[in-house]
């Protein structure tokens, strides 16, 4: 498996503090694979190790509350007291009460690692218990660089195209069939919908919430509010409330399949935080929904771009200006972008509108357009970033 060195890198120095490590993301994203790569380096050294993985049954039947992962720890450190001990808990939140156990375990002699697939995880209530004492992480799935050299490893090729349909789920490269592949991300989409929210939250009206989901799954890139999708629910004679819609997608959030960036509006000078654009987590989510092979490329390719900007480093929000939407404001480092992005502006129509809030504005912030065109669109004001250079840079610089 890919040696996930992006993330590694980041970790790597808070090894031997006494903060707790915090790696969140998605099921199925690699988060396991990290966790189990920072062990293998760290047991390389010789150092003692205690791994758990609360996803098999086995440690799941032993270990079921605070009281009982504490005393097993204890019980294994006892072994060399007199040692510092490397603690590794996988997919921790199906253990009652585990930030109470976090909380007392971080005051032994040890380096204590977490992963989970909730951003409650990250809930007030745990930060407020543990005082600031932990680091967060988030893994997400593969970005293109990291597609070619887990394909390379594998043998096979991965084109920009499949990118744009099927994402990034680590796994799914691994099927050397398409009907192999589809049942697999089908599995994992139905697994985080039924698993992950409908029983963790004790979803009583699914098949309203299923509507919701398949509407904002297939609705990725695009501007939204809670009352803007109420009504379409209403439009299809589902009945809910505004806070139930509200409910849902912060359940969409905590598992991590969507995300959302606020927008900015030049005129108020503010955010304007109860209307944000959602995307989904991977673009699989909007292809696997899609009929007849009719694939939504051009949204898919917005959001891969969002989701390869996270990568970098990118705090992003929606850049609106009179009226007009800028797609990206991205600001790293003390330095703003302005991207747009679009599949194609051969078109003339198509050309103006992607430019034309572009140039509203001044030039005291790079900007930038982003396509799959081959030819260079670039202006005087406007550089144009063709989609297969963009998916191999390092960062905006180039």
């Amino acid at each position: 498996m890919l040696k996930r060195t992006s993330y590694i890198d980041k970790i790597r120095p808070f090894y031997e503090s006494d903060l707790i490590k915090v790696i969140t993301g998605i099921r199925r994203c690699g988060k396991s694979v990290v966790l189990e790569q920072i062990r293998d380096e760290i047991s390389s050294r010789g150092e003692k190790i205690i791994s758990l993985n609360f996803e098999d049954r086995a440690v799941s039947l032993k270990i079921k509350n605070d009281l009982e992962l504490i005393e097993f720890v204890e019980k294994e450190m006892s072994a060399a007291p007199e040692k510092k001990w490397y603690v590794f808990l996988d997919e921790i939140q199906s253990v009652k009460n585990w930030n109470l156990a976090c909380r007392s375990l971080r005051l032994k002699n040890l380096s204590l690692f977490i992963t989970g697939s909730n951003s409650k995880l990250l809930s007030r209530e745990f930060t407020k218990e543990l005082s600031g004492r932990y680091v967060s992480f988030t893994i997400r799935p593969f970005v293109y660089k990291e597609i070619l050299e887990y394909a390379e490893e594998l043998g096979r090729s991965v084109s920009i195209n499949d990118y744009l349909v099927y994402g990034g789920f680590p796994k799914r490269f691994e099927f050397s069939g398409k009907e192999e592949m589809l049942r697999y991300l089908n599995d994992l989409d139905e697994t985080i919908v039924i698993n992950d929210i409908i029983s963790r939250y004790k979803i009583r009206k699914d098949e309203v919430f299923r509507k919701l989901v398949d509407y904002v799954l297939v609705s990725n890139a695009r501007i939204f509010s809670s009352n803007s999708i109420f009504n379409y629910l209403k439009s299809q004679k589902i009945e809910c409330s505004i806070n139930t819609v509200m409910k849902y997608l912060d359940h969409l959030e905590e598992a991590y399949a969507i995300r959302k960036i606020p927008q900015y509006s030049t005129k108020a000078k503010k955010r304007l935080d109860f209307y944000a654009k959602l995307y989904d987590e991977d673009v699989a989510f909007n292809s696997i929904r899609q009929m007849n092979n009719r694939f939504d490329l051009t949204h898919n390719l917005e959001n891969v771009v969002y989701n390869e900007l996270v990568f970098m480093g990118y705090e992003l929000s929606v850049y609106n200006v009179d009226g007009k939407e800028i797609d990206f404001l991205a600001a790293k480092d003390g330095k703003e972008y302005l991207v747009q992005v679009a599949y194609s502006v051969v078109e003339e129509s198509t050309y103006e509108r992607e430019f034309a809030p572009l140039n509203l504005l001044d030039n005291s912030r790079q900007k930038i357009l982003i396509t799959n065109d081959d030819n260079d669109f670039s202006t005087s004001t406007v550089r144009h970033i063709r989609l297969s250079d963009f998916l191999m840079m390092r960062d905006l610089e180039g």
